[in-house]
């Protein structure tokens, strides 16, 4: 039987597809608005998966549009009750739900500092959509896995929109454009021979740079989610700041590699600890020591790192059967977090 998760998975493609028709209105009306305030800086608000789409904006802003780009606690509005002084900037809050009272209190705290702020949700009317002075729908449709994911691809594909309507960066609103299509190749990637290389192993490192960083982060969230595998995510540079004592034949390593300007480093890495003796994997061409895993290469250095997540969720659903778990319902937790 079908889990939700496989299925959620298949709809990407057509999720992204609705995302960029149904709200191009709204993601038209968000980027003229920045146009306007030619925001200076830019603050994220969101937990979970939806940090790692606004881990993924801020490099994608910072890369596009020279402008940088801080994640803001939550908890400075809905524990320390602190009030920001955001006049010149803006701000971007993600959550699926639109509902959990510490996200909706920062947007709130950044939209009275004086940001314009973009709510990017799966749901309308929310909580999260008031607190700000745009909100965007990002179309994702039901989601009822726990462990999210066309709700984390739809809130980075509008997000790139917006930034695309924003900065007038004709390359990356093609590359925005061709993104269904582009996730539809990839949905039918298999990176099932990852099984038996991960099938000792009790934790793993998932490597990245850039916006794939983010997609590392991303990646191995859901290996604890719905697998049960302990999962870090570095940086292909900090992981040589201590963690890569702990790389062996038992802790494998899977590199997230772009095509973009970071590719050489993560790949390089990646072949440097198979050539120590650990297993090593990598999403690039230029692997050489390091196992090749299939990608799709979208034409564009940002685009290209979002479509890596797509065959990862294929791989870890599969796995999470595999394993005899249940990824629909990972242990311990629920699909709408709210917390203070």
């Amino acid at each position: 039987m079908q889990t939700n998760m496989r299925r959620e998975i298949d709809e990407i493609p057509e999720a992204a597809a609705r995302v960029l028709e149904r709200s191009a209105e709204a993601i038209a009306a968000a980027g003229k608005a920045l146009c306007e305030r030619d925001p200076q800086f830019f603050v994220t608000v969101a937990r979970g998966s939806s940090d790692h789409a606004a881990l993924f904006l801020k490099y994608a802003i910072e890369l596009t549009a020279g402008r940088p780009v801080a994640s803001l606690g939550p908890s400075l509005a809905s524990i320390y009750g602190a009030k920001l002084k955001l006049v010149g900037g803006a701000a971007i809050a993600i959550s699926q739900s639109g509902r959990s009272p510490d996200i909706v209190a920062m947007a709130e705290g950044a939209t009275k500092g004086g940001a314009v702020a973009i709510a990017l949700t799966n749901t309308l009317p929310s909580p999260l959509a008031d607190a700000c002075t745009h909100a965007l729908d990002i179309s994702a449709g039901p989601e009822l896995s726990v462990a999210a994911t066309k709700s984390y691809v739809n809130s980075i594909v509008a997000g790139l929109a917006v930034v695309a309507e924003w900065t007038g960066d004709a390359s990356l609103a093609r590359a925005v454009k061709n993104l269904p299509e582009q996730f539809a190749k990839a949905v039918a990637l298999d990176w099932s021979d990852l099984a038996g290389d991960l099938m000792e192993a009790q934790s793993l490192y998932v490597l990245g740079r850039g916006p794939g960083l983010a997609i590392a982060n991303e990646a191995a969230l859901k290996f604890k989610e719905t697998s049960g595998m302990h999962a870090e995510a570095y940086s292909s540079a900090e992981v040589l700041h201590g963690p890569v004592a702990l790389v062996g034949p038992s802790f494998p390593v899977i590199a997230l590699a772009a095509r973009d300007a970071a590719e050489a480093s993560v790949t390089g890495m990646a072949d440097g600890l198979a050539e120590r003796g650990a297993y090593a994997c990598a999403t690039s061409d230029r692997a050489g020591s390091a196992k090749r895993l299939p990608f799709v290469a979208t034409g564009h250095p940002i685009t290209d790192a979002l479509a890596l997540i797509v065959p990862f969720y294929g791989f870890v659903e599969a796995w999470s059967r595999a394993r005899g778990l249940d990824p629909d319902r990972p242990v311990n937790l629920k699909k709408v977090t709210e917390t203070r």
